[in-house]
C-alpha cells in the first residue's frame, strides 16, 4: 500500500511535465501557407524566410503553397486556420483587395499581424522610343489627352494597377482616362510596350531589369518616396511631384486573428533576427527585393492604410461588386 501514494504522485509530475512541455511553444513542426504557386517571387521570399525562422525557433518550418483564386485559398486557409502558432502566413497586398473588389470575406484584420518583411513599389516604365523622357512630361501628357494612353502589366484591381491608378488620381488624373490593356503578370506587358503597343507599364524593378540593361524600355521613376538602394538610376515619383507615395506589392508574416501575446511575442523576436540576419538581406539585394521592416502596430497600420486607399480607388476604377 505504502507504494501507491507514491506511484500516484510520480504519476501527477509525469502529467505536469508533459503539460509543461506542450505549453513550451513551439513544441512542434510550423506550417508557412505561401498564396501563390511554387517559383514564384511570393514563394521564393517565403521559403528563404522559412529557413531562417527554423533556425530561429528549433522547429522545421515547413512551406505549403495553396494556390487558387488569385490568392483567395491560401489567405482564407490562413484566417481558418487555428490560432496557435502553428500554421502561419505569408500574406500578400491582396489582403487589402478582396473584400473592396467583392471577391471574398477577407480583411487585414482577419489576421494577427507579425512583421511586414518586404515592400515593392511599381515603377513607371515606357518604351525607349517614348517622347517622355522625365515623369513630368508624361503625367502632363496624360492629363492634357484623356483617353489617348494605354497602360498594362497586371490585371484589373492587381496590387501594381492599384498603385499606379492611385498615384495618378493622387495628381489630379482621372486614372479611368488610361486606358488598361490586362495581362498576366509584368511579363506579357513588357513585351507589349518594346513592341510598341501600351504606352506604358507598371511593374517591380526587378521584373524589367534586363530589359532596361538592353536598353529596350525607359523606366521614368519609381511610385516611391525615395529611390530604391537597388536602383539608384531610377527617380522617386516624389522627387518630381513633391508628394507622398508608398504603396505597392508587400509580403508579411500574419497569423490567425487571435493568436495568444505571449506566442505573437516569440514570433516577433524570431522574425526580426531573421530579416536582420546577412542571409536574408543578401537573398533581399540579390533578387532587387525591397527589404522593408514594420513590426506589429507599424504593420497594422500599414495595412489599414492600403486597404483605405484601395476601397478609394477601386471605386473610382468601376472594380467594386
Amino acid at each position: 500500500m505504502r507504494t501507491l501514494p507514491r506511484l500516484f504522485f510520480a504519476s501527477l509530475m509525469m502529467a505536469a511535465s508533459t503539460v509543461a512541455v506542450g505549453d513550451d511553444y513551439p513544441s512542434k513542426p510550423i506550417t508557412l501557407i505561401v498564396p501563390w504557386s511554387a517559383g514564384g517571387g511570393t514563394d521564393a521570399v517565403g521559403r528563404q524566410f522559412a529557413a531562417g525562422l527554423q533556425d530561429e525557433l528549433g522547429q522545421p518550418v515547413n512551406v505549403v503553397n495553396r494556390t487558387g483564386g488569385s490568392g483567395v485559398v491560401g489567405h482564407m486557409a490562413m484566417k481558418m486556420a487555428p490560432a496557435d502558432g502553428y500554421t502561419l502566413g505569408l500574406g500578400t497586398a491582396e489582403i487589402a483587395t478582396y473584400q473592396h473588389i467583392g471577391t471574398a470575406d477577407l480583411s487585414y484584420e482577419d489576421f494577427t499581424p507579425i512583421a511586414l518583411l518586404n515592400l515593392d513599389y511599381a515603377a513607371f516604365t515606357v518604351n525607349a522610343d517614348s517622347p517622355w523622357q522625365n515623369l513630368d512630361e508624361a503625367l502632363a501628357d496624360i492629363a492634357d489627352s484623356p483617353n489617348e494612353y494605354t497602360v498594362s502589366g497586371s490585371a484589373p484591381g492587381a496590387a501594381y494597377h492599384l498603385s499606379f491608378a492611385g498615384f495618378l488620381d493622387q495628381q489630379g488624373i482621372d486614372p479611368n482616362t488610361v486606358n488598361l490593356v490586362p495581362s498576366e503578370g509584368a511579363a506579357p506587358g513588357l513585351q507589349e510596350l518594346a513592341a510598341g503597343g501600351v504606352d506604358i507599364v507598371f511593374s517591380s524593378l526587378p521584373e524589367i531589369e534586363s530589359m532596361r540593361e538592353s536598353g529596350r524600355v525607359r523606366t521614368l521613376a519609381v511610385l516611391a518616396n525615395e529611390r530604391e538602394d537597388a536602383f539608384p538610376d531610377v527617380p522617386a515619383a516624389k522627387e518630381v511631384t513633391g508628394d507622398d507615395w508608398s504603396h505597392g506589392s508587400w509580403r508579411g508574416l500574419v497569423a490567425p486573428e487571435g493568436l495568444p501575446e505571449d506566442i505573437a511575442q516569440q514570433l516577433l523576436s524570431a522574425a526580426e533576427s531573421v530579416w536582420n540576419s546577412e542571409d536574408f538581406q543578401s537573398f533581399m539585394s540579390g533578387r532587387g527585393y525591397g527589404a522593408v521592416w514594420k513590426g506589429p502596430e507599424g504593420f497594422e497600420a500599414f495595412m489599414a492604410e492600403q486597404d483605405s486607399n484601395n476601397e478609394t480607388i477601386i471605386d473610382k476604377l468601376g472594380l467594386a461588386q
